[in-house]
């Protein structure tokens, strides 16, 4: 593994242990290079996934997009990192074990939404705002009021 301080080729593992849900391996590495301490995480990977974009375009999917843009729409919210780190290892999961290698990128984004309700509500509207591409406060307002109504 290489140093992301220094770029040290041979870094060492100082102590290894399962995260708490047992969906990673949590790494503590030395560069002897440079005395830099950092974290890696290793995750089993089921299948190489494509995320096919609406305009046709095809890129790898990324797990820490996903993970940027949920905790840009958990911002200032109290929800526990751990939580949501569950989420998203669930929907990965699921994407993985579809049987699908090219994914949508419509499916992806409804499932975020889909998680997000069930963990905040704020942070459901603002990643629907950016995801619906709300342009005019009169967007948010039938959002906002179609939720109450579904919540009701």
């Amino acid at each position: 593994m290489r140093c992301p301080f220094c770029g040290h080729d041979d870094t060492q593992v100082k102590d290894s242990r399962p995260t708490d849900d047992n969906s990673a391996i949590r790494r503590r590495r030395f560069c002897p290079a440079c005395g830099a301490r950092f974290t890696t995480f290793e995750r089993i990977q089921l299948r190489e996934l494509t995320v096919v974009k609406s305009g046709g375009g095809r890129e790898p999917f990324d797990r820490e997009k996903l993970v940027r843009s949920m905790k840009l729409a958990l911002r200032k919210r109290p929800i526990e990192d751990e939580r949501l780190e569950r989420v998203i290892n669930s929907m990965v999961r699921q994407l993985e074990s579809s049987g699908e290698s090219e994914i949508p990128s419509k499916t992806v984004g409804e499932m975020a939404m889909k998680a997000l309700g069930t963990l905040d509500k704020v942070a459901y509207v603002r990643y629907a705002s950016v995801y619906k591409d709300f342009t005019e406060p009169d967007a948010f307002t039938d959002f906002v009021d179609r939720l109450r109504v579904d919540d009701q």
